[in-house]
């Protein structure tokens, strides 16, 4: 067993497609098991954890939703990617509120899903590397103050006040990082989109405007009335900072 292998973790019901992708992804230099539903995805993970699941949405008994949620819940770093259906966008939509990194809809290019992967295992393998290094000087760089919670870009944290850890997905994570570095600057969704998830933008596409949504409840005094991360109509979005 190589331990610079990454292990993912499939998840789906259909035993052809299960086939095809365990086939297909473990030529792609990735150590990959496949089971068919929830039960067994908790046995595999219990027998040893994946750096990335790839969850479907219609599995029988638990669907792919009460399973990202369980999942979010007890493995915060775990890397997830939502398979959902091309004619249903509230399965997207449902995806990313659970905390998922990712989604990719059926029917999809392989190469296409390849790419989502290995953007989700660069963003979580580096902020599991960042979490676990010994910080050389604490003062290097310091906490942004964001609401009612402050940002460590250094070790990729976000702190509340008595400083536990609020969870970040890999993607919310840059999202954030994205707007630290543009501070008090109108974003448009187009280029955040683009810039940190690597794909085309589709006017459809709300997974902005739901990452959005999750980062005002970690951050935000108030999410329903947000001070920080500001809407700018016809634009997209700002992160309000303090310039002094």
């Amino acid at each position: 067993m190589n331990p610079d292998i990454p292990y993912l973790l499939v998840v789906e019901d259909e035993p052809t497609q299960r086939q095809i992708l365990t086939e297909y992804l473990s030529r792609q230099n990735l150590r990959v098991a496949a089971v068919p539903d929830g039960r067994l995805m908790r046995e595999a993970i219990a027998a040893e954890m994946p750096q990335l699941l790839l969850l479907d949405v219609g599995l029988p008994g638990e669907d792919g939703f009460a399973l990202a949620r369980w999942l979010r819940e007890r493995h915060p770093s775990l890397g997830i990617i939502m398979v959902t259906s091309a004619s249903d966008s509230v399965d997207r939509i449902v995806g990313l509120e659970t905390g998922a990194d990712d989604y990719v809809t059926k029917p999809y290019d392989p190469r296409e899903l390849l790419a989502r992967i290995k953007s989700v295992l660069r963003r979580t393998q580096a902020m599991q590397a960042q979490r676990e290094a010994p910080l050389v000087n604490a003062n290097a760089v310091r906490p942004v103050p964001l609401g009612r919670c402050s940002f460590d870009r250094s070790r990729r944290l976000l702190l509340t006040p008595d400083g536990l850890q609020e969870h970040l997905t890999a993607t919310e994570f840059d999202l954030l990082d994205l707007f630290c570095q543009h501070p008090n600057r109108p974003l448009t969704r187009e280029w955040l989109l683009e810039t940190t998830s690597q794909r085309d933008y589709d006017g459809s596409d709300r997974s902005i405007d739901l990452r959005i949504t999750r980062l005002r409840r970690k951050i935000e005094l108030d999410a329903d009335k947000p001070q920080t991360l500001r809407t700018v109509r016809g634009v997209g979005y700002m992160l309000v900072l303090d310039k002094a």
